[in-house]
């Protein structure tokens, strides 16, 4: 009696093993399973989620840059205005930013509605950039009754050139003789000046093309740096030196 007990307790902990294995099993393939339904999740399961999560303190959400453009995204950028920042918001949109990051991309930029339309003078570049590509998702058309100064734009044009060229200039020095890593800071700036060449042809009155090829060859042609070659460090310390020149050029000659 003992040695059956002993069969059937060793065939009870065989089948608890089975189940917990099972179990196991089963559990690691949901995870799996929702990890992948998180890098699938689309614009529109994220924006209904944020709309869900926020409801009438939502003022605008909208998808803006290279995927706005119809060119190749680089990255799915969106901006979220609100009513107020506050500890409630950002616990209720935990779950489905965080959904939206393990998806791989970045979380929004969040303005108040009073911010954003006071930004125009701090971000013109910013503001022109995204009007001109973006696609409302939810809530209303955040431009309404704002209006970007010509001014303003050369302005931070003038100051975001310099800047940048100066960096550049710090950083071809340190690696000058490292040619890998002069091209890791072509690549981690190039999008940057990309936006900076979109406003310099507004400036000039000119409409930016959507694709960068053509944006570099209109934009080249306007400034006067070779469009060809742009990877190229020295090509594109040329271009950004440039462009830099041609800007603090329009504040001698506005016109």
């Amino acid at each position: 009696m003992g040695g059956g007990a002993g069969v059937v307790d060793g065939e009870v902990v065989a089948a608890v093993d089975l189940a917990d294995s099972g179990v196991a099993v089963a559990s690691r393939a949901a995870v799996r399973e929702e990890d992948s339904d998180m890098a699938r999740m689309t614009l529109e399961t994220f924006a209904t989620r944020v709309v869900e999560a926020i409801g009438p303190r939502l003022v605008t959400l909208l998808l803006y840059g290279s995927a706005a453009r119809g060119a190749e995204p680089s990255a799915m950028n969106t901006l979220l205005l609100v009513d107020r920042v506050d500890a409630d918001l950002f616990a209720r949109l935990g779950a489905p930013v965080s959904d939206w990051v393990s998806a791989t991309h970045p979380p929004p930029l969040i303005f108040t509605d009073e911010e954003w339309r006071d930004s125009a003078d701090a971000f013109p570049i910013e503001h022109e950039d995204i009007r001109e590509a973006h696609r409302i998702l939810a809530g209303r058309n955040p431009w309404a009754s704002i209006s970007v100064r010509r001014e303003d734009v050369r302005r931070q044009l003038e100051h975001e050139l310099m800047g940048k060229l100066v960096h550049l200039r710090q950083a071809y020095l340190a690696d000058w003789n490292r040619p890998k890593r002069l091209a890791e800071i072509v690549r981690g700036t190039r999008a940057g000046f990309l936006t900076m060449l979109r406003a310099v042809l507004r400036l000039a009155g000119r409409t930016p093309p959507a694709d960068s090829a053509g944006l570099v060859r209109d934009a080249g042609a306007l400034i006067g740096f070779a469009p060809d070659g742009l990877t190229e460090p020295a090509a594109y310390l040329d271009a950004v030196t440039r462009t830099a020149e041609y800007v603090n050029r329009l504040e001698r000659n506005p016109t």
